[in-house]
């Protein structure tokens, strides 16, 4: 039985309400392997929050960072404060609740379309396309554990380029991969929606080349592994339901955090955002 919602119904958040400084909005969480909220929905959710109090502007950074773990079966409360309204730009600051505590802080910036000077990194040469990869369904599909039997049934559907990380490191001991990824159902033709999508997305791998690097999996007894903070800026429309490369590298690990940073690709080759984040990191030791 699949355990996990589909996640887009955790972004459909009610107004609950506003005070003199804030909109005050609430909503749930899908199934998560612990019982923890997963940090790329808290994420999504405080984006969309902070996207509701915004007219004719688009989001095109945030910078967050995750206090303390959230419970699935508690709701969530978002509070939106309205920091600034200029002539081109908007800023907001969103923070998620549970019983009265914040768990996650963001700050978030939003644009009014506007052009300029333009340029952007390569797409990434020889990669393979994701139709000759296998998902990661059919590789975790066949893992009697819960964990695996969840991320199996997810509604994003990743391909790792050199192999994945979920049992043992297949592939060269790297500190970078790439991933393709995308929502496994068409979605409205909303842009605000495909922004918050992929920074749902942005959180499902991204300290995988730090794991990688050292030869550990999601399954290596004694590894835990948390986000600490979050960044993204968005540079350009594109379309979660289409697929997505994300390349992504690590520059260090050190003191039980590890940094990383990843740029998406739309399949045609333009960069739509690039994303970093550091994360606790705690690898097990030798009695």
């Amino acid at each position: 039985m699949n355990r996990e919602p589909d996640f887009l119904s955790t972004l459909r958040l009610e107004d609950t309400g506003a005070s003199t400084r804030e909109t005050i909005l609430t909503g749930a969480s899908h199934w998560s392997p612990g019982g923890r909220v997963f940090g790329g929905q808290v994420l999504a959710q405080c984006i969309v929050a902070a996207q509701s109090t915004i007219e004719g502007r688009a989001i095109h950074s945030v910078h967050g960072y995750f206090l303390r773990p959230g419970a699935i079966d508690v709701p969530i409360t978002f509070g939106v404060e309205r920091i600034h309204d200029g002539r081109s730009f908007a800023t907001r600051r969103a923070q998620a609740y549970q019983n009265g505590v914040p768990i996650f802080s963001m700050i978030a910036s939003f644009q009014t379309p506007d052009v300029g000077a333009e340029h952007q990194d390569p797409f990434p040469s020889d990669v393979p396309d994701p139709e000759s990869l296998p998902s990661a369904a059919s590789v975790l599909a066949s893992i009697d554990h819960p964990t695996a039997q969840a991320w199996a049934e997810r509604s994003i559907d990743m391909r790792h380029v050199d192999g994945s990380v979920y049992v043992d490191v297949q592939g060269a001991r790297v500190a970078h991969q790439a991933v393709w990824f995308r929502v496994e159902r068409d979605l409205p033709d909303d842009p605000a929606l495909h922004r918050a999508v992929l920074a749902y997305a942005s959180d499902l791998s991204l300290l995988e080349p730090i794991m990688r690097r050292h030869g550990m999996a999601w399954g290596t007894p004694g590894v835990k592994l948390a986000s600490l903070d979050h960044a993204m800026w968005w540079h350009r429309d594109g379309r979660a339901d289409d697929w997505v490369l994300y390349a992504q590298e690590s520059p260090s690990a050190q003191g039980g955090r590890g940094l990383a940073f990843g740029r998406m690709f739309s399949r045609d080759g333009r960069l739509l955002a690039t994303v970093a984040q550091e994360g606790m990191m705690r690898v097990p030791t030798a009695d």
